[in-house]
């Protein structure tokens, strides 16, 4: 039996009992109603409660065979799974069925059951970072174990040795990851160099300047940007802006190749200035009217009012827009794997071919190296240190906002 085929039965068979359970609950709360024993809780409430017991066992002993077969444990077949499923979701029904009387509380127990699920789904960000961390962490630290941490951070050569059989050695290869940082920088720096100002400007524009009918067909324009595969970004910033920034070098007598960096970095803030717009616009719209009423009373101009108390207001929301810009910029991949190359090249000219950290983890995972060489090891560090920076970057806004918010309060 396929997995689909025993989804769709146990799913199948696991609602209509839901229903069922549900009408039974709310028939016998109003059956003990009618005979005047006064219930705790709505009739509906019981029904809640009683489908709500019939579901958790079937759907635990679901979970946890699948979390078992996981972990590689032998588990009965799929069938006997399913069949042991159902039959425990009778039981939680026959059982949920004998609790209902006029002691019984349902309403709180249903809102307990919600805040606990609440609780569970508020978690599942919080595991899934820590699971990426030690994902990362541990073939971080069996790259290091072969490769020096202090070679690897400072290191400016970037020369890895394939290696295609487990346990061969990579003669002479050289893994300093800073031309990859260097390269992620100065892309990043080129794509929020366009992304902010643009960006906020319109977000200023749409949200300040702008009339009703003209916010209405230019914001939605603008957001059709953020749509567009990052594949025909990629396409884009090869064919058209890369030459196009090639002619222009070559005019000013400026020698510039055709794998740029100013070409990707150009193109990825295109894409990024509908985040940083969308977002901005949304945060100067939340300001209260009544700061610009105040501004216009004592006599400033619309621009004094907001460069003195729009932009100060919304600085915090801002701030926050620009860090997810950063952050979509720093993992982009598919613009620099096009038009950028992929040559660790440790250098301040934009005009030259550079490469990022994260075409590099693409190139080193996609291969044919085993796995256990330092090539493909190396991925996994440099997606570590990239973590950290990002977080740095994080802690950092986040103090950088509260301390503003703080003294414009």
């Amino acid at each position: 039996m396929e997995t689909s085929q025993i989804l769709l039965i146990f799913f199948g068979g696991l609602v209509p009992m839901a229903a069922v359970a549900f009408a039974l609950g709310r028939r016998k709360a109003l059956l003990s109603d009618a005979a005047g024993s006064r219930m705790h809780s709505l009739p509906a409430q019981y029904g809640v409660y009683v489908a709500t017991w019939m579901a958790l066992p079937a759907l635990a002993i679901g979970v946890v065979a699948a979390g078992a077969a996981l972990l590689g444990v032998r588990v009965p077949s799929a069938p006997f799974v399913l069949s042991f499923a159902l039959f425990g979701a009778a039981i939680g029904l026959a059982l949920a069925l004998r609790k209902v009387e006029p002691s019984l509380r349902a309403r709180n127990a249903i809102e307990k059951f919600v805040y606990w699920t609440l609780f569970a789904a508020s978690l599942v960000s919080i595991l899934t970072t820590f699971g990426i961390i030690i994902s990362i962490l541990f073939e971080a630290l069996k790259f290091f174990s072969q490769v020096s941490v202090w070679d690897f951070v400072t290191g400016t050569n970037w020369s890895p040795v394939a290696t295609f059989r487990p346990g061969q050695e990579a003669a002479n290869s050289q893994f300093g990851s800073v031309p990859l940082f260097a390269g992620t920088f100065m892309i990043t720096l080129i794509a929020m160099s366009v992304a902010i100002p643009v960006g906020l400007l319109a977000a200023i524009y749409m949200s300040e300047y702008a009339s009703y009918r003209v916010r209405t067909l230019a914001k939605p324009l603008l957001e059709i940007l953020a749509g567009i595969p990052t594949v025909v970004y990629g396409f884009f910033a090869a064919i058209t802006v890369s030459p196009l920034v090639v002619e222009v070098a070559n005019f000013f007598g400026l020698h510039a190749s055709y794998t740029n960096a100013l070409a990707p970095g150009l193109v990825m803030g295109i894409m990024i200035i509908p985040f940083i717009s969308s977002l901005s616009d949304d945060v100067i719209n939340s300001i209260p009217n009544s700061l610009r009423e105040g501004a216009y009373a004592l006599g400033a101009t619309k621009s004094e009012t907001i460069k003195q108390i729009i932009l100060p207001a919304a600085f915090p929301g801002i701030m926050a827009a620009s860090l997810l810009g950063i952050s979509r910029a720093l993992g982009e991949t598919m613009i620099v794997v096009m038009a950028a190359g992929l040559r660790p090249n440790l250098t301040w000219n934009p005009l030259e071919d550079m490469t990022t950290v994260t075409v590099r983890i693409v190139d080193a995972l996609t291969g044919d190296q085993a796995f256990d060489s330092p090539e493909t090891l190396a991925a996994f560090a440099l997606g570590l240190v990239l973590f950290v920076v990002t977080l740095t970057l994080n802690l950092v806004s986040i103090i950088i906002i509260r301390k503003f918010r703080q003294s414009y309060e």
